[in-house]
């Protein structure tokens, strides 16, 4: 019997502890299967920091190091600096990366280290409760905004990809999705261009996946999967937001 659909090997074979239909569980796929088809497994690092992805190191069959909190892209750049031959990417959520770890993500995107950051954003601080994040949405309820989130007290939700993207150090910026199999397919082949542009040495890379947490938000998976395509996304639009090299396979 041909075999159609598998683990991918970069993926360790040992059952996940997220919550049911969250979206780490397919965003760890998307990240090994990309890792599988570059052939890349043997020389990659992963740098996991604080929330819901901390644990991301028992899930990835690649040497991972532990962060502190919104420090990941700091940490990459230290191992990428010395050790280059490397592959080297950070995964994070919205609370660390958006929030305590702004600084490190600008920095490390301004000065176009030649790594690879996977971006997480559910709306939301995931393991610690459902508090408020940077990327909550205007109106949107939380543990700690009950009457659902004022811009006027608490200012607007933080878009990384529109931010990062008018800097001039960023060689690829995309937001994707995973709320419907076209998007998951479209986040798999961002997610390998990401890796990929790494391994070719052309510098800083961040996907923003847009994601659900379906227990802080109080929904089903399937009715979270349609929040955010009704609330997030449009918020939020999908697209390549920078490509410095978008033109060179044409050129080819």
């Amino acid at each position: 019997m041909t075999t159609v659909f598998d683990r991918p090997h970069a993926l360790t074979d040992v059952p996940m502890h997220y919550c049911p239909g969250c979206g780490h569980g397919i965003i760890h796929r998307l990240v090994a299967e990309a890792i599988d088809s570059l052939g890349i497994e043997g020389t990659t690092v992963g740098v996991a920091s604080v929330g819901c992805s901390v644990f991301a190191y028992n899930y990835f069959n690649v040497d991972m190091v532990q962060a502190a909190h919104g420090r990941a892209p700091a940490v990459a750049t230290g191992v990428k600096r010395a050790r280059p031959e490397n592959i080297v990417f950070t995964y994070q959520g919205d609370g660390d990366l958006a929030a305590i770890g702004t600084a490190e993500t600008v920095h490390a995107a301004a000065r176009g280290e030649n790594i690879t950051v996977i971006f997480v954003n559910n709306a939301i601080y995931g393991m610690t409760g459902g508090q408020m994040a940077p990327t909550s949405l205007p109106g949107q309820v939380t543990q700690t905004s009950p009457y659902g989130r004022d811009v006027k007290t608490v200012g607007y939700p933080v878009k990384i990809c529109e931010m990062l993207s008018q800097l001039d150090g960023p060689a690829y910026i995309e937001r994707v999705a995973i709320n419907s199999v076209k998007n998951i397919r479209a986040a798999g082949r961002a997610i390998k261009k990401a890796f990929r542009y790494q391994t070719e040495g052309k510098g800083f890379s961040l996907i923003e996946v847009v994601s659900t947490c379906p227990t802080n938000w109080g929904m089903t998976p399937a009715k979270a999967m349609k929040w955010a395509e009704e609330n997030m996304i449009p918020y939020y639009p999908l697209g390549v937001y920078k490509d410095k090299y978008a033109g060179d396979a044409a050129k080819a």
